[in-house]
């Protein structure tokens, strides 16, 4: 049996922000960005001797606006109410504004909340929310354009063939969509790598025109490619809605999408045939739970951006769910960082048993990259 709540309320009595920043291990870029590290602010929010994780992986500025704006908001709150806990940020962003990084500092602080109930409660967070699948399937993803075809091969064939993950991504849109004989070339050396019987994503970044993107996946149309991310920018709904019309692969948007009318604007569109969205951006789970049932409202499914170990649970408990994106970067850093971190291996993520989201933080090895 599980312990007895042990009293009426446990108060929010503490909310603190750390930034590290990790360097890639080697030069990394997609279609419109490249970047050498990756930063991630870490959350932890205490209540009842209690500590919970979240973070995002954005400027060492969001760590600021946790403890400035955030912080004294859910100083206080039960600990239980996460919900109240996130209308009360949501009053302290209104007049900085509530998208862009006040949503991805928002994200962190209420994924750390979430975590600490599961605590308090000494259950697993996917069991709090509600489990509808006991695992939660995920796809590689890397295959930036800075890659030679060796760097390339190894990485596609380290998840389908040694972790047997049976779908894979690969960043396209070289030079802004300038270079698309070496996107074509890149695609064929990554269905080479994989075989026949592995799922082939692509990812364009936005870097392409419509129509343009098009021609693309028209020119691969023997790889199979079955999903199509951000053929052209995510805002650009009428762009997004002529790729979809005309090719055979999926096509998906929403990673950046911080607010839920952003959401409501992209389903409603009928642009897409997978929603995405990002925990550690979009508001964190309170939001999370809320766009998904947008989704659902449209029949679309939702697809996981990023963050896998922040995202498993409420994945986990999301019923219109598909798969999670099993990013490079952050599973390095989330590895290198915590204890309790999942296995991907045949394609799966399942959450385990302890309390919460799993995992505790490596301090000393984290420490070692803090900036702020």
């Amino acid at each position: 049996m599980r312990p007895a709540r042990a009293t009426a309320e446990a108060p929010v009595t503490a909310v603190q922000a750390a930034a590290y920043t990790v360097p890639t291990d080697g030069p990394e870029a997609d279609g419109t960005y490249s970047w050498d590290s990756t930063t991630m602010v870490l959350v932890q929010a205490a209540a009842g001797g209690k500590t919970g994780l979240g973070w995002t992986y954005a400027p060492a500025a969001a760590a600021g606006l946790v403890e400035g704006l955030l912080s004294p908001a859910v100083s206080g709150v039960d600990a239980f109410d996460v919900p109240a806990a996130a209308a009360a940020m949501a009053r302290a962003v209104r007049n900085p504004g509530n998208t862009g990084l006040a949503s991805y500092a928002v994200s962190a602080v209420d994924c750390a909340l979430w975590d600490l109930k599961a605590r308090l409660l000494d259950l697993p967070l996917h069991k709090l929310l509600g489990s509808v699948r006991d695992k939660v399937a995920v796809y590689g993803s890397g295959g930036f354009t800075t890659y030679t075809a060796d760097q390339l091969r190894s990485q596609l064939e380290g998840w389908a063939r040694r972790q047997n993950i049976p779908r894979v991504k690969i960043k396209i849109g070289q030079d802004n969509g300038t270079n698309v004989p070496r996107d074509l070339e890149r695609i064929r050396q990554a269905r080479a790598a994989v075989g026949p019987g592995t799922e082939l994503f692509v990812d364009a970044n936005g870097a392409y025109t419509a129509k343009q993107a098009v021609r693309v996946l028209r020119e691969v149309a023997a790889e199979a490619v079955t999903w199509f991310e951000e053929p052209v920018s995510s805002d650009h709904l009428a762009g997004l809605r002529v790729v979809r019309d005309a090719v055979d692969a999926d096509v998906a948007a929403g990673e950046y999408g911080t607010g839920l009318p952003y959401f409501q604007r992209l389903c409603a569109a009928d642009a897409i045939d997978c929603l995405q969205a990002d925990v550690s951006r979009c508001g964190g789970i309170t939001e999370w739970l809320r766009i998904a049932a947008v989704a659902a409202a449209h029949g679309l499914e939702l697809s996981g951006h990023c963050a896998p170990h922040l995202s498993a649970a409420v994945a986990a408990a999301t019923p219109n769910f598909r798969h999670l994106e099993w990013f490079h970067d952050h599973v390095r850093i989330e590895n290198l960082f915590f204890d309790g971190t999942l296995d991907p291996d045949g394609g799966w993520l399942r959450p385990g048993a302890a309390p919460g989201n799993g995992l505790s933080l490596r301090t000393a090895e984290a420490d070692k990259f803090r900036v702020r």
